[in-house]
């Protein structure tokens, strides 16, 4: 089979044309792999849970026993701490909480909104 002489710059331009688009949509247009989109639509949804979940654990703190003590001994710990605290008083650990990272940014969450308060 004889290809026309002509075929060659045409199929080199088709090659060049291709590699362009791929990199301008992935450097510059907001392409994205199906690993990155899922990746960051999980950071999402567990932003969203926090989110969710912190009210959740603050109406918990206020119900338990002793809420003025436990508040002020929230408010006397460091700020990095007061996670910590929370998380050990039992009020993050919620029903739908599943992962020990996700218990502790929603006690980091409730103790930002108890600290607030």
């Amino acid at each position: 089979m004889k290809i026309p002489i002509e075929t060659k710059p045409a199929f080199w331009g088709v090659v060049g044309g291709a590699a362009a688009l791929a990199v301008a949509g992935f450097g510059w247009g907001g392409w994205v792999t199906g690993g990155a989109a899922e990746t960051a639509s999980l950071q999402r949804a567990d932003k969203a849970v926090v989110v969710a979940l912190a009210p959740v654990c603050v109406e918990k703190f206020n119900q338990a026993g002793e809420v003025s003590a436990n508040l002020a001994a929230l408010k006397l710990a460091d700020s990095w701490s007061r996670g910590d605290f929370v998380e050990k008083g039992g009020w993050a650990t919620l029903p739908g909480s599943s992962s020990p990272a996700q218990v502790s940014a929603v006690a980091q969450a409730c103790a930002v909104l108890l600290a607030s308060g």
